[in-house]
């Protein structure tokens, strides 16, 4: 049964109580122009913890989303030159609004995108502590420095909207922007939507647009009047938003921070702790590796792998994972889950289908999680010596899937970690730390762990990524701000740009 009070009904009134401007009875509503708008068309969206049908994203065409960035332009024009303290009074008045709303703001990441109770929670609250950071170090950060001449455009991943997208978009906002984002397609619209609407109350100049990425690109991407285009997905469409981004102002011409997929590798190079990995591989199934910092990939010395596995196993046969909200009893808690379902049950095909194929040309199954009934939950899987024509094994699975390559020499174990052309992060688990770090030199990721995962990072964190993962600014820390900021002139932003040699890391 469901916990009483978690329904996607109750959830949605909630909505609608709150922010009735922004929800209506049949549908939720666009924001640009200053005002909620009921354009664009509902599109049916089931969520994946059960198949609810939950709300849907009103999918504006390329004209509206014109109109809507247009719009957008103006509100930047205003926005620019709101002082400092203004702006810092109106994003507070924005936080403390998300924070009294927190638990519903969360529920609706259940729903929507199928985070556990815990890790919903932690969406919320890691979106407002980050923004309550930059609130108290704005006025260091912003001295030298004025907004971009355009507004910002945010085209973002589904599995982070509130940590990763409604942060950034403080953060541009209280910088001196207005603020364009498109509700991922996959889920979040309704969390993103009530966000917003708060935000909105505060006087922000946020603007909020439903619709396909093919269809809304060329606007959201290649409006000349844009001052940057901050992208976080996979590689494909990455490599489209580049495109676009070439033919108009071009890369180098235009701001850009284009955070794509790499294959995050776990190296272990003579190594004996292993109940300290125990725990470590256990937290790496955080959301099912939904994410862009997941490890799905081990690197493992060939003499070790005997222990390696018996770690492995013991810790991947406790896993807890199902429905998020469903409990035995009216008063129980809700579960305490290390995830629930994938994204939809495309996903979960997709992944099932890479399994089989994998295991069908030569893959070794070492491991499969008991099943969960519903069509988007994906039992853990482990592979050993993944085929080289797989996807598995130069790409994320972005699910619960493990895939395992024995070496024997360090010259191998580098090459089987660089696999991908590039990643966000790695880590090498060795207990000699020169030789470690030694070999960390050679791996190509943004952030390379000594014995313990890295991951995206945030207040004086950088954060970005090497060769295919990434492209244009780095963000994190001062560096956030700077992305969506004007210094002074010819100055070079730290990142990996195509036209000059990026900053150490």
């Amino acid at each position: 049964m469901l916990k009483p009070g978690t329904a996607w009904s109750d959830a949605y009134e909630g909505c609608r109580t709150v922010a009735p401007e922004a929800f209506h009875d049949d549908r939720v509503l666009n924001h640009w122009g200053g005002l909620w708008q009921r354009d664009g068309r509902p599109s049916p969206v089931f969520s994946p913890i059960d198949g609810t049908a939950v709300a849907g994203p009103p999918r504006m065409d390329r004209a509206g989303a014109a109109r809507a960035v247009n719009a957008a332009v103006e509100e930047h024009r205003q926005w620019r030159h709101v002082p400092l303290s203004e702006r810092k009074a109106r994003v507070a008045g924005a936080v403390e609004a998300m924070r009294a709303n927190r638990d519903l703001l969360a529920l609706l990441l259940v729903w929507e995108i199928g985070k556990p109770w815990r890790t919903a929670c932690a969406d919320v609250d890691r979106c407002l502590d980050g923004v309550r950071w930059y609130l108290d170090e704005i006025d260091r950060m912003i001295e030298g420095r004025t907004p971009l001449p355009g507004p910002v455009s945010n085209i973002a991943s589904w599995n982070y909207p509130m940590s990763v997208l409604m942060h950034a978009m403080l953060v541009q906002a209280l910088a001196g922007n207005a603020v364009v984002a498109k509700t991922p397609t996959d889920g979040g619209l309704s969390c993103l939507t009530l966000a917003t609407a708060l935000a909105v109350r505060e006087g922000l100049p946020f603007t909020l647009v439903s619709g396909g990425g093919a269809e809304l690109s060329p606007v959201l991407v290649g409006a000349r009047e844009l001052g940057c285009v901050s992208f976080v997905g996979g590689r494909d469409a990455g490599a489209q938003v580049a495109t676009s981004l070439a033919g108009g102002a071009g890369l180098a011409g235009r701001r850009h921070v284009l955070e794509q997929e790499g294959l995050n590798c776990w190296g272990v190079w003579d190594y004996s702790d292993w109940d300290l990995l125990a725990g470590q591989i256990r937290k790496s199934f955080d959301y099912g590796k939904q994410r862009c910092t997941a490890y799905p990939r081990f690197v493992v010395q060939r003499k070790l792998f005997h222990d390696f596995l018996a770690t492995y196993l013991g810790t991947v046969r406790d896993l807890r994972y199902g429905h998020p909200l469903q409990v035995e009893a009216p008063g129980d808690p809700l579960p305490e889950l290390d995830f629930g379902p994938l994204i939809n049950a495309s996903k979960a095909k997709e992944l099932a289908d890479q399994v089989e194929e994998a295991i069908a040309k030569g893959a070794v199954p070492l491991y499969r999680g008991p099943e969960v009934e519903g069509e988007a939950y994906f039992a853990p899987v482990a592979l050993l010596d993944p085929p080289r024509s797989s996807p598995l094994f130069h790409a994320e699975p972005f699910g619960p899937v493990d895939t395992f390559v024995l070496v024997d020499t360090e010259a191998e174990l580098l090459a089987a970690m660089n696999a991908s052309n590039g990643a966000l992060v790695a880590t090498i688990s060795c207990d000699a730390r020169e030789t470690a770090e030694r070999l960390a030199g050679e791996v190509r990721a943004f952030k390379v762990g000594i014995n313990q995962p890295r991951s995206r990072g945030d207040r004086e964190e950088l954060f970005g990524g090497l060769g295919a993962s990434w492209r244009g600014a780095f963000v994190g820390g001062d560096l956030l701000v700077r992305a969506v900021t004007q210094g002074r002139q010819g100055e070079r932003l730290p990142g990996n740009f195509p036209n000059y040699t990026m900053l150490s890391h």
